[in-house]
């Protein structure tokens, strides 16, 4: 699985789609990450302010990791993700 994330509501995306790929509810992944589950329903809805560390916990129990790169020249979801 790969997705290009470039907004809170790219990685809230992601993080969905890796949780039903585990058939997880956000209960379950709350349990297992130790973020409550409203936290991660609006992360997953793309709310912005969220702790890297918040995150980084997500990313951890669903077994993903980041990796950045260069920003490529492919589309976007929208003109603000450009910037």
């Amino acid at each position: 699985m790969k997705h290009l994330v470039r907004t809170p509501k790219n990685i809230g995306h992601a993080i969905r789609e890796a949780r039903k790929a585990k058939s997880l509810t956000q209960t379950d992944l709350a349990a297992m990450s130790g973020v409550w589950q409203e936290t991660i329903s609006k992360i997953e809805n793309g709310s912005g302010g969220t702790k890297l560390e918040t995150i980084f916990e997500l990313l951890a129990a669903l077994d993903l990791e980041l990796t950045v790169t260069e920003r490529s020249k492919g589309a976007s979801d929208g003109f603000e993700d450009i910037f």
